[in-house]
């Protein structure tokens, strides 16, 4: 603490100086992201219709966020839900399975539960994150329905050298990470481990026992350029979650029924083993590209209790991709078209231990094709149209498309708008049901689909330096996958809705380098999500962040002040004792996080902060306790 109040007093003092600085103003414009296309080649902002935010490696470090999802709260139209064991991210008031999430174009959800634990997610030095809203099945597939999430991690030639940083604080955490990458001749790779480490806080609603976590990652990157026009990647990650979970009471006699409560020797593990070789060839100077590409991720997660393993599961994806881009036209009316094409299998076997629930392994097949066109008007205008077929060996095939336009007028104001439709297969999950046989599955389940559109506005004022928007956005999904409780037993059990769900709602944002020192990010999110007119779990109605950062003079150091607010929600709670569910309201909250970093020379510096500077008390999931303050301080090294 001592630290950080220094480090406020060092910007108060330099801050005059920082504002009269004559260093280039950034401009916060035509950001650069990948994941918005199949063609292999970055885009600027302005070249797509849709919405994407870029968090930058800058972001990420002087935020100080450990784990990727926290950092996702500031990115418009993201809500997110935390349990140990499962953190949650919804986009535009879809649900959390309805997100794709790629970790250097790899898809890492995991095959049983459909969706990908941001929990586990640890961010890594140099990395950045993509987020792509809207439906991208066209592009993508099954699962893209509200959107895209890219962690891309650095290569060795973008960041180059050795780095590591070390910390520790409230809780007994400790946490450290290490990187060392660089350019060999031909060879390009990046080397990176990180690792978490907590004895934790209270976990249950008025609980005394602590929810200890340890989250481990390495990762490899390695690019190979044998000739000019030829080259190599290679992916490797493997990442380990431990930690101590809780129970909700299912003793119907007792005062907290239904509640999360104390639950000694409870915990879970979760392994994953992600890895990618992809082959890029250019021809005919670059205008007509190829990739071949093969991929796997290979999960298994286990849950223990006082008697020792209590269940577990087992999901593997293997995809093969083919991907052609041909380029053509002016520099003034730049054009592609691209061809891709998918193959995926993924596996699931359940290793319950208990014998009540099927042991047999289970797989499903999807082969999707893709057409792909974009145009660039002399890079103040572009369309682009995609359509995607996908042949399933479960389920009826389905087709999804995605339009897309922007045009930026000369004094700075661009108009956009987007239009698709996405798809998401049941997951082996809701087909076949859960471990211990208190979930039935239900095998005759229907892919759900979606439709939307979005429009936009945004605007540059003071040479690029200040940028503000604003999106509307409306969504329509159909057979939406729920949980019933059918009678006599009220087991639960998967089914398809008749009645639409809607969501729809308004994106703003702002992000101003007000001077070399000094920047404001802010973001804003009313949400109505709604299905036949029922307010829809884990979706605040409204969403806000702002962070304010200063930096001293030669960028010495500096001062980052998060603010992040969560308005009230809803959340079902099986607190009656006939097993129906209740609706429960989760209050509204803030959370306020500072921190600082002091370079103490050109290798070393100095950070620290502190996290729910208020000690706000919250929940984001029924009777699931947070953690309160916490401060940490840490040292980094870079060579």
């Amino acid at each position: 603490m001592k630290i950080l109040i220094s480090l406020i007093a060092l910007a108060v003092a330099l801050a005059p100086d920082a504002v009269s600085a004559q260093t280039p103003k950034p401009t916060v414009v035509d950001t650069l992201v990948v994941t918005a296309t199949r063609s292999g080649q970055a885009q600027t902002t302005v070249q797509i219709g849709g919405s994407v935010t870029l968090l930058s490696p800058e972001v990420l470090e002087r935020r100080q966020l450990r784990d990727v999802s926290d950092i996702l709260r500031d990115v418009p139209g993201v809500a997110v839900s935390r349990i140990p064991g499962q953190v949650q991210v919804r986009l535009r008031g879809t649900e959390g399975n309805h997100t794709l999430v790629l970790i250097d174009g790899i898809e890492v959800s995991d095959p049983f539960a459909g969706e990908f634990d941001f929990g586990s997610l640890i961010a890594d030095d140099a990395a950045r994150v993509e987020v792509l809203r809207g439906q991208q099945s066209a592009l993508y597939g099954s699962d893209a329905i509200g959107g895209v999430i890219h962690y891309i991690t650095a290569t060795g030639r973008e960041a180059q050298g050795a780095s590591a940083r070390t910390e520790g604080g409230s809780f007994g955490s400790l946490n450290a990470a290490g990187r060392i990458a660089g350019v060999v001749g031909d060879l390009d790779a990046a080397l990176t481990a990180s690792l978490v480490t907590t004895e934790g806080s209270p976990g249950a609603r008025g609980g005394t026992r602590n929810l200890g976590r340890q989250s481990g990652a390495i990762s490899l990157k390695s690019t190979w350029s044998p000739a000019p026009n030829l080259r190599l990647t290679a992916v490797g990650r493997f990442a380990l979650t431990e930690g101590d979970n809780n129970n909700s009471d299912s003793r119907t006699a007792s005062p907290t029924f239904g509640f999360i409560i104390d639950s000694p020797g409870v915990r879970f593990e979760q392994r994953s083993v992600n890895g990618s070789l992809r082959g890029e060839l250019d021809l005919l100077d670059g205008r007509w590209t190829h990739a071949l590409s093969a991929q796997v991720a290979d999960y298994q997660r286990d849950g223990f209790n006082l008697r020792g393993r209590s269940s577990g599961n087992e999901g593997r994806r293997s995809k093969a991709a083919y991907e052609t881009t041909f380029r053509f036209g002016q520099e003034t009316a730049r054009q592609h078209l691209t061809f891709a094409a998918d193959a995926e299998r993924e596996t699931f076997r359940n290793t319950d231990p208990s014998g009540f629930a099927s042991r047999g392994r289970r797989n499903a097949g999807n082969l999707g094709l893709v057409g792909e066109y974009g145009l660039d008007l002399n890079g103040n205008a572009a369309f682009g149209a995609s359509l995607r077929h996908d042949v399933n060996d479960r389920f009826a095939d389905a087709t999804t498309w995605r339009v897309q336009g922007s045009y930026r007028l000369a004094n700075g104001l661009r108009l956009r708008t987007a239009a698709g439709s996405g798809v998401k297969n049941p997951g082996f999950y809701e087909l076949y049901g859960f471990a211990d046989g208190r979930f039935i599955g239900n095998p005759d389940l229907k892919p759900e689909r979606s439709e939307g559109w979005e429009a936009g506005v945004e605007r540059a004022f003071a040479d690029d330096a200040i940028l503000v928007g604003a999106t509307y956005f409306d969504s329509r999904l159909k057979d939406e996958i729920f949980t019933t409780f059918p009678p006599p037993r009220f087991i639960a059990s998967p089914a398809n809705r008749a009645t639409l769900s809607k969501q729809r709602g308004v994106e703003t944002f702002v992000r101003a380098q007000l001077t070399p020192a000094w920047r404001i990010d802010a973001s804003y999110t009313y949400l109505r999500a709604r299905e036949n007119g029922v307010e829809e779990v884990r979706r605040p109605d409204h969403i806000a962040s702002a962070a304010l950062d200063w930096r001293a003079p030669g960028d010495r150091g500096g001062v980052n002040l998060v603010v992040r607010y969560t308005g009230r929600q809803t959340d079902l709670a099986f607190i009656n004792r006939n097993f129906v569910p209740s609706r429960v309201t989760l209050e509204d909250y803030t959370l306020v996080n500072l921190n600082g970093d002091l370079k103490i020379n050109q290798r070393l510096a100095l950070f620290g902060r502190v996290e729910n500077l208020f000690n706000a008390d919250y929940e984001d999931v029924f009777s699931f306790a947070t953690p309160g303050r916490a401060a940490y301080v840490g040292l980094r090294a870079r060579f």
